[in-house]
């Protein structure tokens, strides 16, 4: 039996206000939002690194901070904010002061928040996942920083989800608008963020280790919120401080599965490939250390539904998934074996699909959870999603080129869809369902979270009588 009290409280987060929600997708919206506090970067930061006496332990590191000259924190990522100002609290006034602590970290515009002691720059607009000329101020700044280190300094790296996009920093030979067009060109043919992270590594004067290679600390300690299925750390913000495992011979095979050369990537790309050169290995100690990822807000997010009262099942994928529709169809035909079935009542799984856009002349606006979220109501379309609530949402707060984290649906949704004469189909097709939740109010709206996981999904359905008595 779930507390009505729990009921209220999750009715009052962001949810689908058109049409009144069921307890169902009550429970599912707070399950997920469970999970995503897990995942908070202000938090994971202060469970990896705490100041004992003279010492400041960083995993299961302990640095003397005696020893410390001065303390410098860099970074990019969409958590950048929040692990920077968790950095500055850990520490305290009286070391930032002592260690002069100083700092720069790329962050998305609408993450900006002021700090005493580390600049927070704007290295992209909100919601425009691309690198940007200001991106590439940002980088040139990071490794001007670090290349000003002595023996006797320490620097943080705080690195998390988005931090490719935020740190570029093309290689010479290669343009701004060459690493655009190769990253919209991949993207919109459905590589995944191993294939991309691989490309733009080697086009990189920063990634792929060469943050680490500039660095003259003694230390380099790199903190990691990983939005890598698998926690790869070469393809996490594509590496800055992690020796490169990928090759440009590698790069070049991805650029041709995905004909590259057909779609007009600059022939300046391919031969700066055909170029680049071993990446020196680092003359600092350096530690990466991934401080929270996908599993982390799945498990979180199992404990709230073990909580309410759910028997769930948990998934968290370690490599990346297939298309967007494939994966929530797949999602969808659990989850009715679930309510047909003694068991589990709740699905709970994390990943991170990929969507293979149609022309930009057909194109509609949406991001790969609105996409999978569709793409599953339409399995329950015939039976009107009866005693079912889903939802997809990303860790990040944005999904696609859109103000929305993700999409929900229950039947009471699909019904007001239906009442609308919204075709999940059409919508699907031109890469719209973004059109399609909006006049549902079935979007959740969260805003910059400071953190990046990936993505997480919740569905949840009435038990039958059968699967409560074999509990």
């Amino acid at each position: 039996m779930k507390d009505e009290g729990d009921r209220t409280a999750a009715a009052n987060l962001k949810r689908p206000r058109a049409v009144h929600p069921s307890p169902l997708l009550a429970d599912a919206l707070a399950i997920w939002h469970a999970g995503l506090a897990a995942v908070r970067s202000d938090r994971l930061m202060r469970d990896a690194m705490q100041v004992e006496g003279s010492s400041l332990i960083v995993g299961d590191e302990e640095i003397a901070l005696d020893r410390v000259r001065r303390i410098v924190v860099v970074g990019a990522g969409k958590a950048g904010a929040g692990m920077a100002a968790a950095v500055e609290e850990i520490l305290g006034p009286r070391l930032c002061s002592e260690k002069k602590l100083s700092g720069w970290v790329n962050v998305p515009g609408d993450c900006l928040r002021p700090l005493k002691y580390t600049r927070l720059h704007a290295a992209r607009p909100a919601g425009v996942n691309e690198p940007t000329t200001a991106g590439v101020e940002g980088a040139t700044e990071i490794l001007r920083l670090v290349s000003s280190l002595t023996p006797d300094d320490l620097c943080l790296c705080l690195l998390s989800g988005g931090g490719s996009a935020l740190l570029p920093l093309p290689i010479e030979g290669i343009t701004l608008t060459d690493k655009l067009a190769v990253t919209r060109h991949l993207s919109a043919a459905g590589a995944n963020i191993e294939q991309l992270n691989t490309v733009r590594k080697q086009l990189s004067g920063i990634k792929g280790g060469r943050l680490a290679r500039a660095c003259r600390a003694g230390r380099l300690v790199t903190l990691i919120i990983s939005d890598v299925l698998g926690d790869p750390l070469d393809i996490i913000a594509s590496g800055p401080t992690v020796p490169d495992s990928s090759t440009p011979e590698a790069a070049i095979a991805i650029l041709e599965q995905f004909a590259s050369r057909e779609a007009g990537i600059s022939k300046s790309v391919f031969d700066r490939l055909c170029r680049v050169g071993e990446t020196p290995a680092p003359q600092c100690r350096v530690t990466n250390l991934v401080i929270g990822n996908n599993a982390t807000a799945v498990d979180a997010a199992g404990m709230e539904a073990e909580r309410r009262g759910y028997s769930h099942a948990m998934i968290s994928a370690r490599h990346s998934e297939g298309p967007a529709e494939e994966v929530g169809r797949h999602l969808a035909a659990m989850v009715r074996q679930m309510r047909q079935q003694p068991g589990p009542d709740c699905l709970i799984s994390g990943g991170e699909p990929v969507v293979r856009l149609v022309d930009a002349s057909r194109r509609g606006l949406g991001g790969r959870n609105q996409q999978l979220v569709l793409a599953a109501m339409e399995a329950f379309w015939d039976d009107g999603a009866r005693d079912v609530a889903m939802l997809s949402g990303g860790t990040d707060g944005e999904d696609g080129p859109t103000d929305a984290a993700g999409a929900t649906f229950d039947a009471a949704i699909l019904a007001a869809a239906r009442e609308q004469g919204l075709s999940p189909g059409e919508f699907l097709s031109r890469n719209d369902a973004y059109h399609f939740f909006e006049p549902l109010d079935a979007l959740i709206k969260t805003g910059p979270t400071d953190t990046n996981v990936c993505d997480l999904r919740v569905a949840v359905t009435r038990p039958t009588p059968s699967s409560c008595s074999a509990r």
